[in-house]
């Protein structure tokens, strides 16, 4: 059993990405306080479903740029004096992770948090930049290209064969209001000019991928948690089942289950880094090879990470508190689902992901725990706030159906988004995907 977490410290959670219906910062809470820890969270205003948790005993505003160290250090000093004592850190999305990283010699007065080089969360969180770490390492990645031009982007199509996968390097720094995504899956040749001809307003460099088929077990996952000195505190490989949009997004339905080829690339990869703290990594099987592919890199905490807590109750946001409080776990060999089998379920998207009313069979009785994004009887709030917020949104969507008739030859853009993680790192997801 892993000692209990020490309950005078708290936890601040960092999410910079303005999305409130994020399920992972709940998950966080919803550990942390169920510990005993206090916990602190930025939170979104108007009443976000985080906001409702009992577990949750501040809500923080971030109102600044969350592309400027400056605005997110000063943020975080105001946190830290209202907190008035050293907390666990724990960023949630990508950008601050990154600036976590960046700032930590100013923020470590205030906070706990990991020694992970600034480079290797760089390498990691910026796209182009882990293509060419997957290279020199011998990681295998699907085959990416950087154009330089939109000639070479039209070339890099002819070479990867249609359809690709296109991502900006640094989603984080999309504009608002831009139309650009994320990720987009490219059709033509053309589409991929085009598209190349927007990186003067992206922010940040544009790659072209190729795809890889998915299909049943295609998909994997894997989170650990890793101590100063790169032990594997905590950690689990997980099966994507069921996604939302269908074959080709976010986790809707995920199961824990052990694939030793999946753990010991991402434990090899955090090796050769000298990755510390906490990550969630993507893989694609190679239906081909038989190879797994790393699809995306990201070095906090993942949105599903319920899924992996072990039968002594340990998950890895608990494990990184116990090792930046002096109470290091000791790691079982290997982590077991608590019942034999455990399954995460994303309500709101498990749901749509469905192809008939007939419940999966991870859900059925007798099949094993299940946890739920939303739902927790000892937390019911932030269930009931989405819930309303959906029935809002079907409400909407049914006054104004019909409303605009729709030109012809007018393109239908199908646009699938979380009901409020669509952030700029998960916008429109589709092919070689990351998890939020």
């Amino acid at each position: 059993m892993p000692p209990p977490l020490d309950a005078r410290v708290p936890a601040l959670l960092l999410r910079l990405d303005h999305n409130p219906f994020h399920h992972g910062a709940l998950g966080a809470v919803r550990s942390l306080g169920r510990a005993g820890v206090e916990v602190h969270a930025f939170v979104e205003p108007g009443g976000a479903p985080l906001a409702r948790s009992r577990h949750l005993a501040a809500a923080h505003r971030f109102t600044g740029d969350p592309t400027a160290p400056g605005d997110v250090a000063r943020a975080l000093r105001a946190a830290a004096a209202r907190i008035g004592r050293p907390a666990v850190l724990v960023p949630l999305d990508d950008i601050g992770a990154l600036t976590v990283a960046r700032l930590a010699p100013e923020l470590r007065a205030s906070f706990l948090l990991p020694d992970v080089p600034p480079a290797v969360v760089e390498q990691a969180a910026d796209k182009v930049r882990l293509a060419a770490l997957c290279a020199r390492l011998g990681v295998p990645h699907p085959r990416t290209v950087v154009p330089e031009s939109p000639a070479a982007a039209v070339a890099a199509v002819t070479a990867l064969g249609l359809p690709v996968v296109a991502k900006w390097s640094r989603p984080w720094l999309l504009p608002p209001g831009s139309g650009l995504r994320s990720t987009t899956v490219v059709t033509s040749a053309a589409e991929a000019r085009r598209l190349y001809e927007r990186s003067p307003h992206a922010g940040s460099r544009l790659l072209l991928q190729r795809m890889l088929p998915g299909g049943p077990g295609a998909d994997w996952f894997f989170h650990g948690c890793f101590a100063a000195d790169g032990t594997c505190l905590m950690s689990g490989t997980g099966r994507k089942d069921r996604s939302w949009p269908r074959r080709a997004g976010l986790t809707a339905v995920g199961r824990w289950v052990p694939n030793g080829a999946v753990a010991d690339a991402a434990l090899r990869l955090a090796a050769r880094l000298g990755f510390r703290g906490v990550l969630d990594l993507d893989f694609r099987r190679d239906p081909e090879t038989g190879a797994y592919h790393l699809l995306d890199f990201n070095p906090r905490l993942g949105a599903q990470f319920r899924l992996f807590e072990d039968r002594s109750g340990l998950d890895v946001v608990r494990a990184l508190h116990l090792e930046l409080t002096g109470r290091r776990p000791v790691p079982p060999a290997p982590a077991r689902p608590a019942g034999g089998r455990r399954t995460f379920v994303v309500e709101s998207y498990g749901l749509p992901s469905l192809p008939s009313l007939a419940v999966p069979r991870p859900l059925r009785p007798g099949r094993g725990e299940v946890e739920w994004a939303w739902f927790a009887a000892d937390d019911p709030a932030p269930f009931a706030a989405v819930a309303a917020a959906w029935a809002r949104r079907l409400a909407r969507r049914a006054s104004t159906a019909g409303e605009t008739p729709r030109t012809a030859g007018t393109p239908v853009r199908a646009t699938v988004r979380a009901p409020a993680h669509a952030s700029a790192n998960s916008r429109e997801p589709v092919g070689n995907t990351k998890e939020r």
